[in-house]
């Protein structure tokens, strides 16, 4: 690997990015563009989560599941029946590694020998005074220095956790076999994602979470969103206090307590699924005058500049937006903004979010709590899918849009949506909030019949007229 992209022989580099994951490569790409000499600081396999062990195997199983669940779901149009089945889940586990495989090999590998002003460097680095990063034993100089580290799994402290076997999202996708029974400690993106995805393939689920499922979205999404896994056969254990887990023989018990009173849960497997962690141990920033978020992050401001003006970061790293697009978006910005005087803030005011169970979650802009506390003076629209048609006609009308404005102006200020096809329409509300339309502008808005994003035309409409009244295209 190294071979192809030598260091620079004078040891000296305009930028020095740290980390190989998609943040990585999106500093580094951008700065190499611009004709700044770049070393790209790799420790582990590269390409990072997302197309590791995150976005890319998790959507392919997700997917797979999908497939299962579709054949089963037919018999909601009279007269039909279909089944599926896994017959050889090594076959399924080999097909995700894959697909995994390639992509590393294509996005990031191949990449490299592409950019001549790119050197890759394989070692940990941490960071010294005057510019210096030590990689492997080795001093490097470099103007401004990337931090795009990345997250790891968390793990939450629960009395006796660390004497129990657990899987992280990680370990659950490279299963050698599905297991009877998991349990699913954690009810955020990860832990409904996976546990709906073993449920599909047949394994008995229950997920338990401190709150309350996607306690960042729409209490109503929540809502639903637990009523669509139930009806699908999970366990869905929301709002309880962990009291202490254990191992029992080949099985694991946790004993938590809610307001319905105590509860032990036994599974044979333990998935750990309570959030991420910024990866900054060891890389000496607390020597330079870098400040750290309570959660471990790099603090950064709008041009992603850390506390110290030579030092920027971004991705995971600085502990908010964990998604991967956004980790791409401001290691650009970083990258433009170390070479180029801060020229660049970054915007997240639109960004859009997915989570991708079915029905699949979708999220842009200000929830109402959220708009209330910001001060404005907030009007919802709610819209069910029975009052969608394409809803109706796929014979799925599990799941809701809710959307969010400013009584005063109009203007439209979030988007929720709970929906089979969700992520695919949630672009449409994003780009009428970044361009600050208005709900009456959304509502008279020219929508594709028999589509889930004309679902936001009629929430949208949904701010002054009752839907239900309208026939099916006289929206």
């Amino acid at each position: 690997m190294s071979d192809c992209c030598p260091p620079n022989k004078s040891g000296a580099y305009d930028l020095a990015v740290i980390g190989a994951g998609s943040a990585g490569f999106s500093a580094a790409i951008t700065a190499a563009e611009q004709g700044a000499q770049v070393a790209l600081i790799s420790h582990g396999t590269i390409g990072g989560t997302c197309v590791n062990v995150g976005c890319v195997p998790s959507k392919t199983m997700i997917r797979m599941a999908e497939a299962l669940h579709g054949a089963r779901a037919a018999k909601r149009f009279q007269g039909v029946v279909g089944e599926a089945h896994i017959t050889d889940w090594s076959k399924v586990i080999a097909d995700k590694d894959d697909l995994v495989s390639t992509l590393r090999q294509k996005k990031y590998i191949d990449l490299l020998p592409e950019y001549n002003n790119v050197a890759y460097l394989e070692g940990k680095a941490r960071l010294k005074d005057g510019g210096v990063v030590i990689v492997g034993g080795a001093d490097i100089k470099a103007g401004k220095t990337i931090i795009a580290t990345g997250s790891s799994s968390s793990v939450p402290p629960i009395p006796g956790i660390e004497n129990v076997s657990h899987l992280n999202s990680t370990e659950a996708l490279d299963l050698d076999a599905a297991p009877q029974s998991l349990l699913v400690i954690g009810g955020g993106v990860i832990g409904c994602e996976l546990g709906q995805m073993f449920a599909r393939a047949g394994v008995k689920v229950t997920i338990c979470c401190r709150s309350r499922l996607l306690p960042d979205m729409e209490p109503e999404i929540s809502k639903a969103l637990q009523s669509a896994l139930e009806g699908e056969g999970i366990t869905v254990c929301a709002g309880v206090g962990y009291q202490k887990i254990e191992q029992s023989g080949a099985r694991v018990k946790l004993y938590c307590k809610s307001k319905d009173g105590e509860q032990n849960i036994e599974a044979e497997k333990l998935l750990v699924a309570t959030g991420r962690k910024p990866n900054t141990a060891k890389l000496g920033l607390e020597d330079l005058g870098v400040e750290m978020l309570r959660n471990g992050g790099v603090k950064v401001n709008q041009h992603m500049q850390s506390t110290n003006a030579s030092i920027y970061a971004a991705g995971d790293v600085t502990g908010s937006d964990m998604f991967v697009y956004m980790a791409a978006y401001g290691a650009k910005l970083a990258a433009k903004n170390a070479l180029n005087s801060n020229n660049h803030s970054y915007d997240n005011s639109a960004m859009p979010s997915v989570v991708f169970t079915d029905p699949q979650v979708a999220s842009v802009g200000l929830t109402e709590a959220a708009a209330a506390a910001a001060g404005y003076e907030v009007k919802t629209s709610f819209l069910g899918l029975e009052h969608v048609p394409r809803a109706l006609a796929a014979r799925d009308t599990r799941g809701l849009i809710k959307l969010v404005a400013d009584e005063a102006s109009d203007r439209l200020l979030g988007a929720h949506i709970l929906a089979p096809e969700g992520a695919d329409s949630i672009q449409t509300a994003a780009l009428a909030i970044k361009f600050g339309m208005t709900a009456k502008e959304l509502g008279e808005t020219i929508f594709p019949y028999l589509t889930t994003v004309e679902g936001l035309k009629l929430a949208a409409q949904g701010f002054g007229k009752d839907v239900s009244k309208l026939s099916c295209c006289a929206g």
